[in-house]
Order: structure tokens, then sequence, then C-alpha cells
């Protein structure tokens, strides 16, 4: 069986915590799922996965968002995932504070603006335009070794591709659907963003597309 490794820097949270975990892994069919939470002991009983204290040999890794900032840098766990990037061969996808921390530890810099950003939008990568989700207050401004795909108001620099190695981050969140948006909601993890900001009939990005951009074969 395939593993994948998730460091889940949202573990505490409901929505894009376990929820969107889910909603990533929903792609991932016959994969053993290692949840990895080096920010925090404290994390919700997402009731699956298998919670590892360290990385092991995976097939995939997937750095989700959080509510950690690069710009407060928070020296051991953000050190050791930072080497865990520059180290490793295993294809490497990295979601808003992932995209960060990915473009960060190969070279680029982050900065945090005034005000946190929450809207969605349209991104087009390789001539495909979906909406996207976004939920960030940092953003990338110099990208080190990662090429530029793609930008967006907010995040001049949105999506990133490695050209050598399997590495693809976004500064959006292709895991928030309409389901995890009213979640946050709900439980007060959001406030900016309502599921009706979606456009109706438009098509979304979404994990699956991520994987599909770095030829990731999930059977």
């Amino acid at each position: 069986m395939r593993k994948v490794l998730i460091v889940d820097l949202l573990a505490e949270r409901k929505a894009l915590g376990k929820l969107g975990v889910r909603k990533m892994i929903e792609y991932l069919p016959g994969h053993e799922i290692l949840l990895w939470a080096p920010h925090t002991d404290e994390r919700l009983n997402y009731g699956f996965g298998r919670v590892v204290q360290r990385p092991e040999s995976v097939d995939l890794i997937v750095i989700t968002g959080s509510r950690k900032n690069v710009t407060q840098w928070e020296n051991e766990w953000m050190q050791e995932l930072s080497l865990l990037v520059q180290r490793t061969n295993t294809p490497l996808l990295g979601i808003c504070f992932g995209h960060q921390i990915i473009c960060h530890a190969l070279g680029g810099k982050v900065t945090r603006a005034e005000k946190p950003s929450e809207f969605i939008t349209d991104i087009s990568i390789n001539k495909q335009t979906r909406q996207a989700v976004f939920l960030h207050q940092e953003f990338v401004i110099e990208s080190g070794e990662m090429d530029v795909i793609a930008s967006s108001e907010h995040a001049p620099i949105a999506v990133c591709r490695h050209p050598t190695k399997p590495i693809f981050t976004v500064q959006f969140h292709p895991e928030a659907d309409e389901e995890v948006i009213n979640l946050g909601f709900e439980s007060g993890e959001m406030d900016g963003l309502n599921a009706s900001d979606f456009e109706s009939g438009k098509e979304r990005w979404n994990f699956g597309h991520m994987l599909e951009e770095i030829d990731y074969n999930v059977e």
C-alpha cells in the first residue's frame, strides 16, 4: 500500500483541518494516510489516518495551510520542515502556508499584509481557468528555486512549480468547497467568505488537479 504524509498544520481546526484533509484524501484511494502535526500537541480526533510523531518514508507529501506564519518563525518545527523540503525527492505539494514555507525553504521570501484576505477568484494554470479560494495574510514575494506560473490579487506569486523536482504549490485552498466554507463559518474559523461567493456553473480548482500537475498516479 502506498503512503501519503499530510503535514497537518491545521490539525486543531474543524473546517480546513479535519474536513479539509478528508476532502484531499478522497483523491488518494488505497493510500495509507499519515498525519504529522509538528506545530502542536493538541489535535482533533479525525477518526481516520495514523498520527505520527516523525516523518516516515512515503510516496507523497502534502503540507497544508496553517495559522502559524513564516514571518513569525518558530525555529524547531519550521526548521525541521524546511530541511524536509530541501532534502526530499518525494513528490511534494504545498497549500497556502505550505506554498509559503516551501518557497522560503528553497530560497524565496515571504511577507505579511496589513490585513487578511478572504476571497474567491479565477486562477489560470496551463490555460485552464478555474475558481480558487484564498484565505491568507502572508504571501510569497520571491519564489527562490520555484518557477512562478500564476498570480492573483493580493498574491503576486500564487502558484509555483519546481523546474526539476515534482514540487507544486498554491497559495489558494483547493480543499475548500461549499461544505468546508459553511463549516468554517459555523465554527467561527472563517468570517469573510460565503459558499454563495462561488460562481455557479464554473469549474473550481481541487486537490485532484494538484496531483495532475505533478503527474502523480493515484492507482
